[in-house]
């Protein structure tokens, strides 16, 4: 199951925007109708990768970002046990401040649908949102799991890092297979190779609100993948819940595994590891973790796989 990492915050934990903080200047502007063009892209392709039907792009357009809005709310709202604001759920969208400032990777299946003229229309099955240190410094707000979890000692640990955190992950269920994410992070790799992103983070959900029932999963990431100092975040004081809830010799590792959310499992491939603590997300429906990955230390074998380059194509 696909479920955002990276990223939720409940609304009391919402940080306000102000208006003369969003320059049109820059890469955003506020989505309205009047607002086609949002994104310039920051020399990007239009296309990141193709397989088959499907490609990934960077939302360019407010349509765009509708369009993932759109696809978040079906999955994590319709789909999944998240509780939608009255705003969200008269639009049937997936709406929240950050979305003004953040990139948006869009997967679309060329051949998705079928309109009433009987030709093919573009559809979005996949989406990730990403958020830069330095668009949130231009901006003059906080990173968006800092709703959760205490940053500053990983930021000032990682002094003139390239930061990108990553959140708000889904996949249109019909498509959601190893084709579609591995699309999916490619078109994230061209984007962290294009921006040379040092470190990228955020928050990863596992399905639940009871830390004690998933006390497995739980218990491996504190005792075998714990961040190292200088990776790591701690759960705000508030919102902890203690991961250490088995004794490291009686963990079962092959059922620890099995019990991992796909997202998570493809984060311990590339090499992350995880904060200290859990944060109860009853928004969303799920017990959140912290997730960190030196871009240096990603598994040679990934890379390669990904492309050093990231080359034009996924395939």
């Amino acid at each position: 199951m696909i479920r955002p990492p990276v990223l939720r915050r409940s609304a009391e934990h919402r940080l306000p925007f102000t208006r003369a903080l969003l320059d049109p200047r820059q890469l955003v502007r506020k989505l309205d109708p009047t607002s086609r063009i949002v994104r310039d892209g920051g020399g990007l392709p239009d296309v990141l990768g193709e397989l088959g039907s499907l490609e990934v792009r960077i939302a360019r357009t407010t349509k765009d970002i509708r369009r993932a809005q759109r696809l978040r709310y079906k999955v994590f709202f319709e789909e999944m046990s998240a509780t939608p604001s009255a705003a969200n759920r008269l639009r049937r969208r997936d709406i929240d401040p950050f979305d003004r400032i953040c990139d948006h990777v869009l997967v679309i299946d060329r051949e998705g649908k079928i309109n009433r003229f009987g030709k093919f229309k573009p559809k979005v099955i996949g989406t990730y949102r990403l958020l830069r240190s330095e668009v949130a410094a231009l901006h003059g707000i906080d990173f968006y799991s800092a709703g959760e979890y205490d940053l500053s000692h990983l930021l000032a640990a990682n002094p003139g890092q390239r930061m990108l955190e990553l959140g708000r992950s889904c996949v249109l269920k019909p498509y959601r297979n190893k084709r579609t994410v591995e699309l999916l992070w490619h078109g994230v790799w061209r984007y962290i190779l294009h921006h040379r992103i040092d470190v990228m983070f955020g928050c990863a959900s596992l399905e639940g609100t009871d830390p004690r029932a998933l006390a497995l999963p739980l218990a491996f990431l504190h005792h075998h993948a714990r961040s190292p100092e200088n990776l790591r975040a701690e759960a705000l004081p508030w919102r902890a819940n203690s991961m250490d809830l088995m004794a490291k010799d009686t963990i079962d590792l092959k059922a620890a595994m099995k019990a991992l959310p796909p997202l998570i499992k493809g984060y311990l491939r590339l090499g992350a590891t995880f904060g200290e603590g859990a944060v109860i997300d009853r928004q969303f429906g799920t017990v959140d973790v912290f997730v960190a990955l030196r871009v240096a230390d990603i598994d040679p074998r990934y890379v390669a796989y990904y492309g050093a380059d990231a080359g034009r194509h996924a395939a």
